[in-house]
């Protein structure tokens, strides 16, 4: 199976998202004026944005790209155990 379709929905889902948010805060009011959208409009912007999320979500969970990756986050992880016991220990002699 090829990714590229993929990679293309992802793409295409990532434009959509930054779009509809670039739209909520070039429309964002002050709280005591009347927003400029209609309440309807503004619940099928969140309800668009939750299924792009989701979607995401899925596609990101097939290709093992659930969560972001920082660019300069190394590809291979190494975990590193600290022993805090001499900290707690430290603690209790002052």
């Amino acid at each position: 199976m090829s990714t590229e379709p993929d990679n293309t929905e992802l793409r295409i889902l990532r434009m959509v998202r930054q779009t509809l948010i670039q739209v909520a805060k070039d429309t964002q009011t002050p709280p005591s004026m009347r927003h400029p959208l209609a309440s309807e409009t503004i619940q099928s912007i969140r309800d668009c944005l939750e299924l792009i999320v989701h979607r995401e979500h899925e596609l990101g969970a097939r290709t093992g790209n659930d969560r972001p990756h920082f660019t300069d986050e190394p590809k291979d992880s190494v975990v590193v155990q600290l022993d805090t016991s001499s900290l707690k220990a430290g603690k209790k002699d002052e």
